[in-house]
């Protein structure tokens, strides 16, 4: 029977007390840190992504119990569940309201990239994207990365300019895992339209943060970001 239950036993039977030390340490959850109070079990996401599609069918009130856990990896799974469930699915609005009353769970960085383009991002492709300038405009960390990493699909389908709008919004964000995501999908426009993601950078190198800029310029030529780097030391 498909039942969050059953998930958890699955998990459960897999967790690993040594890893689940070295992934507290690693997803920040001391006190004051960004994932504060995150409890782990010790799984690989491969091993999750294994449970996920054997109980791809369960229903959501049954994922929500998942989601709403204090432990990460039965959070993580829930998310991959959806992430296969909603492509073939008849109920995607559901899905998508959902999500996003969900968000607080959602709540730590690979919550988010494993689930945001793949799910709202795919949902609003063709679709007014109103929701997503809402989220890059929240106080909540999650909520802003949920944001940007949801461009991901777009970008992926060479449609740049929701992912340039929200980077503008974001780009003046104090958090370093803001930085972070903005960076990487500039670097992916820069991947597929380089033009495009240095009209972006002309525009705004000067302004944006170290972390920002050095991650959006990693592809490039050394020429080009030696360049880019010498000039926002130069500022």
């Amino acid at each position: 029977m498909n039942t969050s239950q059953n998930v958890k036993k699955e998990l459960n039977k897999l967790a690993n007390q040594e890893k689940a030390k070295i992934m507290q340490r690693f997803f920040k959850t001391g006190k004051g840190q960004y994932g504060e109070g995150d409890i782990f079990i010790g799984l690989k996401v491969p091993e999750q992504r294994e449970i996920a599609k054997k109980y791809i069918n369960l229903n959501l009130n049954e994922i929500e119990k998942l989601l709403k856990s204090e432990i990460h990896e039965y959070r993580l799974t829930a998310l991959l569940i959806l992430t296969y469930q909603f492509p073939e699915s008849k109920q995607k609005e559901k899905i998508i309201n959902f999500y996003l009353k969900n968000t607080k769970y959602i709540n730590n960085w690979d919550l988010v990239d494993l689930s945001a383009d793949k799910i709202l991002g795919e949902y609003l492709i063709n679709k007014n994207k109103d929701i997503l300038y809402k989220l890059a405009k929240s106080n909540n960390l999650w909520e802003k990365r949920t944001a940007i990493i949801s461009c991901f699909n777009f970008i992926k389908n060479n449609q740049f300019d929701d992912a340039l709008k929200i980077s503008e919004i974001l780009l003046n964000d104090e958090h370093d895992l803001i930085h972070k995501a903005v960076g990487w999908m500039l670097r992916e426009i820069g991947k597929r339209n380089i033009k495009e993601e240095e009209v972006f950078l002309k525009k705004h190198y000067k302004q944006m943060p170290r972390t920002m800029l050095r991650y959006s310029i990693e592809r490039f030529p050394d020429k080009k970001r030696k360049f880019y780097m010498q000039k926002k030391q130069l500022k």
